[in-house]
Parts: structure tokens; C-alpha cells; sequence
């Protein structure tokens, strides 16, 4: 039966890491992985998870399963990051969060669970999105559009032609946002423009799916959910996917969680039994460690405070960054604008190069990126920025003649 099988081409991020790795170029850099990296190019565990994992293993007593929707108090603790105490008071029993397998794993949970209630839902996805939203929901056999979203001239959003793309969702569809730091582009929208599109979502009977990855690393955990809090407060329907990986650093522990926001508490408990059922014949239960890590830490006022702190570091760092590659293009000679990566949110952004630059770039200079032009901007250091503005001046250069 196997022999029918035929292997698929390599993932185009995935398959960055092996060739940066098997380079001999001392100069090489890694833009293309998606996790956070300091300035020894490491992707450190943060102080907080190291004190709360020490505790979790010393009053550890059992191995045994904590159910298919996972720990409650690590639900109640990620729900309130992300809605706030006054918003969950208020939803009350309208909302359900389960535990899942990272951000991966709330998507495609969500997917499976919207089929279940209309499997006829459009799927709408902005251009550019993560490239694994379109198979993890799309595995649910549910239909993908897209709306436009990026313009990659003007290195903004298009939300004009944002909005009246959605003009034509229907009841019932769905649409996906990014939360902050919208990964690929690094472009947000505005509290105007979350606004603008709670009415809309009010006006057609939309249903909005938000992925949140990367709370605290844009403007700050607060700020960052300003526009999923507006949503969740207005809004009949909501889902809410949150990962883990990226502020608490548990990349490889498979945090998350999918929040689920009903018209009322009758349909929310409903949506609970489909949820857990759903999970239970997908990964049947949860893992424990990251999810027990990050609960330690949001209970305990110390440790909490030493998250938030180093949180702040890093995306001091990541938006100081940022500023630094613009000045450092500049210095380099560039006449081209780069003031957008300056303005932009998280840790991605497009450098504005085409698929052959990229391909010059991992093989004439050893700069690693996907052949889209995005970047990581975590991936830079005081240590490289000169060489990698000085690389792309030439790389502009030779393509103005």
C-alpha cells in the first residue's frame, strides 16, 4: 500500500535550519526560524520558567492524565492574561478555555470544532498570513478564502481593501486576525481599526478567530490584547487560539490554549462537551509540564513579576533592534526607505527583496531567509547588523545595474 506514497518537498522555513547549520561561513546568520534569539544566538529559558519548573518537579507527585481539557487552573490563568479579570467576570459562564497542544493545536481544534458547527463556513485567512493556518484549518476540510491585508509596496495595511473584501463574508463564515505582531509582516492594525471591524463582524454575523502568539513582545501585554478584549466584549461569538512558545519561551513544551466565547451559557456548555470531545479523538489528552510552568508562574506574584520583567527585555530588545537595522541601512548607504521595519510589531517583518535576492543572499552571503523576504528580526545582533547591512547594500546595488 505504502508504495503509492510519494515524498513531499521540505518545509521552506523547516528547511532553513539544517543548511544554516552545515555552512562553514563564520558570517552566517539565521533569519529564518521563527523563535526568539538573543545576542549570543541562543534561545535562552526564561529566569521565571527555570524558578517554576524547579518548584512544579519538587511537588510533583503524580504522572496521571489531567483530562482532555487539560489543567483548569492553567485555563483560568491563561484566559485571564488574555481577557483580563474584568472581561472574565463579566463573560462569565459564556466562555470555555481548553488546554491544548500549543498554538498548533488550539487552531486545529478550533477547525474541527467550527466544521462540527457548519461544516459549509468559509475560512478567511489575510494575505500574507502564517503559512500553517491554510492547512491546519483547511485538514478540517473547511473552504479558504483569503482578504487582502499587506501592501508590500507601501509597507502597510490595506485595510480599506481589507474591509470591503469582508463586506462579502456571510453569516456563519469565519475570520482569522492576528491578535499583535502579525507574523509574517509585523504590520498591526489600530484601535480604529479593530473598531471598524467589530462593526462589521456585528453587521454581517461574521464569527472571528483570533490567533494570538505573541502577546507582550509589540507594545506590552496589556496593549497587545486591546483589540481581542474590544472584540470579546462586543461580540456575540468569539474564538481565541494562545500559544506559549513565544513569551514564555516553551517553544518545545506545547502550550496553548483555545478560549471559545458563546451567546450564552447554555451554548457554551454545549460547545464545552463538542470541544472536549473533539480534543479526545484528536490527542486525547494534553501535556502537563509547560502548561503547569506557566500556571506556577501566573500564581505566584514573584515569579509573575520576574516574567513580566524579563518579557519586557526582550521585546526592549527586539523593537531596539529594530531601530538599529534602519540606522545601520542607512549608514550602509541606502538610499531605499527601511523606516517601516522601525514601525512594525514583533519579531517579523519583510525586507522588501524578491525570490532570487533571497536566493543571493543564503548563497552568496550566508543569510539565511525564506524566499518571501521575511525576516526575523531576533536573529540580529550587535555582532552581525554591520555585515548584514553591508550585504544588502551590495545586493541592492548590483541589482540597480
Amino acid at each position: 500500500m505504502f508504495e503509492s506514497l510519494r515524498a513531499l518537498p521540505p518545509d521552506p522555513i523547516l528547511a532553513l535550519t539544517p543548511a544554516f547549520r552545515a555552512d562553514p561561513n563564520p558570517d552566517k546568520i539565521d533569519l529564518g526560524a521563527g523563535v526568539y534569539k538573543d545576542e549570543q544566538g541562543n534561545t535562552p529559558v526564561m529566569r521565571a520558567v527555570k524558578r517554576a519548573e524547579e518548584r512544579v518537579l519538587a511537588g510533583q507527585r503524580s504522572k496521571a492524565y489531567v483530562g482532555p481539557a487539560g489543567a483548569p487552573g492553567f485555563n483560568d490563568a491563561i484566559a485571564r492574561l488574555a481577557f483580563g479579570d474584568t472581561l472574565i467576570g463579566s463573560l462569565g459562564e459564556r466562555r470555555v478555555t481548553l488546554q491544548t497542544p500549543g498554538g498548533c493545536g488550539g487552531l486545529r481544534l478550533a477547525a474541527e470544532f467550527l466544521a462540527r458547527a457548519n461544516p459549509d463556513a468559509t475560512v478567511w485567512l489575510s494575505d500574507p498570513t502564517w503559512p500553517n493556518h491554510g492547512p491546519l484549518l483547511g485538514a478540517a476540510r473547511l473552504k479558504i478564502e483569503s482578504y487582502p491585508y499587506y501592501d508590500f509596496d507601501a509597507h502597510a495595511v490595506r485595510f480599506d481593501a481589507m474591509l470591503d473584501c469582508l463586506s462579502s463574508a456571510a453569516a456563519g463564515d469565519v475570520v482569522l486576525l492576528h491578535g499583535c505582531c502579525h507574523n509574517p509582516c509585523g504590520g498591526d492594525l489600530d484601535p480604529s481599526q479593530w473598531r471598524a471591524l467589530r462593526d462589521l463582524a456585528l453587521a454581517r454575523g461574521f464569527t472571528v478567530l483570533i490567533d494570538m502568539a505573541y502577546q507582550g513582545l509589540g507594545d506590552g501585554i496589556e496593549a497587545d490584547v486591546a483589540g481581542v478584549r474590544l472584540l470579546a466584549e462586543s461580540l456575540p461569538e468569539l474564538l481565541l487560539v494562545t500559544s506559549c512558545s513565544k513569551n514564555f519561551g516553551l517553544y518545545r513544551e506545547r502550550t496553548g490554549a483555545l478560549s471559545v466565547i458563546c451567546a450564552s451559557s447554555g451554548v457554551a456548555k454545549a460547545a464545552a462537551s463538542q470541544l472536549a470531545a473533539t480534543a479526545r479523538a484528536n490527542w486525547s489528552m494534553p501535556p502537563d509540564h509547560g502548561a503547569a510552568v506557566v500556571q506556577a508562574i501566573m500564581e505566584d506574584a514573584d515569579l509573575r513579576a520576574d516574567w513580566e520583567r524579563e518579557l519586557g527585555e526582550v521585546r526592549g530588545r527586539i523593537n531596539g533592534l529594530r531601530a538599529d537595522l534602519v540606522a545601520a541601512l542607512r549608514g550602509a548607504g541606502l538610499a531605499r526607505d527601511f523606516s517601516f521595519i522601525e514601525r512594525e510589531k514583533g519579531m517579523f517583518s519583510f525586507l522588501g527583496v524578491t525570490p532570487d535576492q533571497a536566493e543571493t543572499l543564503i548563497r552568496k552571503y550566508s543569510i539565511y531567509l525564506v524566499k518571501s523576504g521575511r525576516i526575523n528580526i531576533a536573529g540580529i545582533n550587535r555582532t552581525n547588523i554591520n555585515y548584514l547591512a553591508n550585504s544588502l547594500a551590495e545586493l541592492f546595488k548590483e541589482s540597480e545595474h
